[in-house]
């Protein structure tokens, strides 16, 4: 009779080779691969939208910033023009101006500004170097504006025209400040508006990633139908990993703004030593966004991964329909 052989122990028992099986079928397998080349582009594309949508807020919040400083400080002050006349001493009507103001209630100081400052003013249109003694140049007298009390411009303004009618008139700079403040506005409501439309462009990337992945995990989604996994289980499952990927991107994006913002803080101050630097800050001020700017830039990169996981969940639940 022929031996029989014993049976292998267990330990020499070879496993099937697991590689066999698809990465989305292993134990312990996502069901969302998040380290594949699609999850990265979708990574990278929501840190670049991220990116330009924390620009654009934190540009509008510089132009805000700047706006509400030159209106402080145009708000403070007063101009009094004095236009010569023919038969009037342009001297004495100053002068005169000037003491109406003075002894109006409110005005904490006058400045009056002398015939060749007046010229000066001229330069930028003109230009230097012209002779302007022929010309009916207004002179000009500026007033400081207290706190407290109120200044009374309107019984100023009536009692210029009064004592020099047709000659001197106050300028609050209302029609000015309106139109600073209409600027600003529009400008800051283009930003937000940019910002809504990255938002939308994210989720519509979103949507046609989430469409994707569904169409590469069909199989597994039907496995988890067959063994009793509800549509919410499945949902959850995409949401959170998209809302990962999302946050990735977010912070990616929001970060790379902030440095953006500190490089542009550091050149301005670098260009404030310049022969422009007056004219730069003037105009844009420090390039300091403020604590309101990084909120908002910090924001945007939670909005973008919150619109990630949300619009992830509602196509997850649409396509499964």
């Amino acid at each position: 009779m022929g031996q029989v052989s014993p049976p292998p122990h267990p330990s020499t028992i070879v496993a099937p080779d697991r590689e066999a099986l698809p990465a989305t079928l292993r134990r312990n397998a996502p069901l969302v691969p998040t380290d594949s080349a699609a999850s990265r582009a979708l990574a990278a594309v929501i840190a670049i939208l991220t990116f330009l949508a924390a620009l654009c807020a934190g540009a509008a919040e510089i132009v805000a910033s700047s706006a509400d400083q030159w209106q402080g400080s145009v708000a403070q002050e007063v101009t009094i023009q004095v236009r010569p006349s023919a038969g009037r001493d342009i001297d004495a009507d100053v002068a005169k101006a000037d003491g109406l103001a003075k002894a109006t209630p409110g005005i904490a100081a006058t400045r009056i500004f002398s015939k060749a400052e007046a010229e000066r003013l001229l330069e930028p249109w003109l230009g230097s170097g012209l002779d302007l003694s022929d010309l009916p140049v207004p002179r000009l007298v500026t007033l400081k504006l207290a706190e407290s009390p109120a200044p009374d411009l309107k019984g100023l303004r009536s009692a210029l025209g009064e004592a020099m009618p047709g000659v001197a008139s106050l300028d609050d700079h209302a029609l000015w400040l309106q139109r600073l403040s209409t600027m600003a506005n529009t400008f800051v409501g283009v930003g937000i508006g940019i910002v809504a439309l990255v938002l939308i462009a994210t989720g519509l990337a979103v949507v046609f990633a989430t469409r994707g992945a569904m169409a590469g995990n069909r199989e597994v989604v039907e496995v988890l139908h067959f063994v009793g996994a509800n549509d919410d289980f499945i949902a959850r499952a995409f949401q959170r990993r998209f809302f990962r990927l999302g946050l990735r991107g977010g912070i990616i994006g929001s970060c790379l703004a902030l440095a953006v913002f500190a490089l542009a803080g550091l050149f301005a101050r670098l260009w404030r030593s310049g022969p422009a630097g007056d004219e730069i800050e003037a105009l844009f001020g420090a390039f300091h966004i403020g604590w309101r700017g990084y909120a908002a830039v910090l924001l945007i990169g939670v909005i973008a991964s919150v619109v990630t996981g949300v619009v992830s969940r509602l196509t997850v639940r649409r396509f499964l329909r």
